[in-house]
């Protein structure tokens, strides 16, 4: 038997663009022959899909499967919303949500575990052949497993968006319909934690950083004791203009609508002034008041338990409360959420040119 090079690899995928271990394996089925191994791969029709792999694959829908207290939801992407609608498409992500089921394997954030689904399942000649069938790129992007005492899932968007939540504490009928509730909270108002405890420090101080460097860029917003030592710094270096002193002059004594009469470069003279007086504008209480407002707002937003909840009768109820009005046993474990294409680049289609140069290429 041959022995199979990765320069022998290397080549065979420059030559047909079909992955990595296609090539290996069509080289080994036949001894090394490079020849052979490209008819392998083209009829196989690894080649043919592996064409497709410059393409951008961003729509797509999300599919989940439920048995008992365990539940996954998959993406599953193609290159247009007109594939994503289609039955075919839609049964075989299913049935990809199955099989992800039943393999055990957990996925993750990152989709650590997809290689390995696929390895398991066999799914790539599956893949290959829709692909084929169905003539666009398909990509099995990431998948993800929940387990707990109740597991619910929802969809929204005809799954553009798929949710998971699993708790532990309650499995009756109460506490699945409060947590469908609680699922689509999650898909609405998109939650990146549980609670606030469980936001790292070193997450916490990236916000605080942010929302510094956020509140010094936006002047307006400065409690004024500050506005007025930078505004004072300002008009006495004469770093503004004669023009904007003038304005400022007028306009002292209604602050509110100042920078709206300000040049640019007045603004941008400010924000600069600032940046140069961070380390002392920090340390002052009034503006890590201001700050840790701020920060403790964001934190609600981004907190699943600390959200007011969507159906709140009195617009104030938080999600903690709901689910303590429902049965205080009830502990969110975990929570996920996919929505087809976030962070992927997308392209931008011109439907009338596709067709136009199609239609030229027969």
């Amino acid at each position: 038997m041959a022995n199979i090079t990765a320069s022998m690899v290397k080549e065979l995928r420059e030559m047909t663009g079909a992955g990595m271990m296609d090539c290996k394996k069509a080289l080994a089925e036949t001894d090394g022959n490079m020849e052979a191994a490209v008819e392998v791969l083209r009829k196989s029709g690894a080649a043919k899909a592996e064409k497709k792999a410059s393409r951008i694959a961003a729509e797509g829908i999300t599919r989940t499967a439920i048995n008992g207290n365990e539940a996954v939801v998959v993406e599953v992407n193609s290159e247009t919303d007109f594939v994503a609608k289609n039955e075919v498409f839609q049964s075989f992500v299913q049935g990809i949500a199955d099989k992800a089921l039943a393999s055990g394997l957990n996925g993750g954030k990152n989709g650590e575990d997809v290689e390995a689904l696929v390895e398991k399942c066999d799914l790539k000649t599956e893949i290959i052949e829709k692909t084929a069938q169905i003539g666009e790129k398909l990509s099995f992007r990431r998948f993800e497993r929940v387990c707990g005492d109740a597991v619910v899932s929802y969809a929204h968007g005809g799954g553009r968006i798929g949710v998971l939540v699993a708790a532990d504490g309650a499995s009756d009928d109460a506490a699945k319909e409060a947590l469908t509730n609680v699922a689509m909270q999650v898909a609405a108002m998109n939650p990146q934690f549980i609670s606030r405890a469980d936001i790292s420090v070193e997450e916490i101080a990236k916000l605080r950083e942010i929302t510094i460097d956020s509140a010094l860029n936006d002047p307006a917003s400065l409690p004024k004791p500050i506005l007025n030592k930078l505004i004072g710094k300002a008009v006495a270096d004469s770093i503004w203009s004669a023009e904007d002193i003038a304005i400022y002059e007028e306009k002292k004594n209604n602050m509110n609508y100042l920078f709206n009469f300000l040049s640019d470069a007045a603004k941008a003279a400010i924000i600069s002034l600032g940046f140069e007086d961070k380390e002392a504008i920090v340390a002052d209480k009034i503006f890590a008041g201001l700050v840790e407002g701020r920060i403790s707002k964001q934190v609600k937003e981004i907190s699943l338990l600390d959200q007011t909840y969507v159906k709140a009768e009195d617009g104030k109820q938080t999600v903690a409360k709901y689910l303590e009005s429902v049965n205080k046993a009830i502990v969110i474990k975990k929570i996920v959420r996919f929505e087809v294409g976030e962070g992927m680049e997308k392209k931008e289609e011109d439907f009338a040119a596709e067709v136009a140069k199609q239609m030229a290429g027969n």
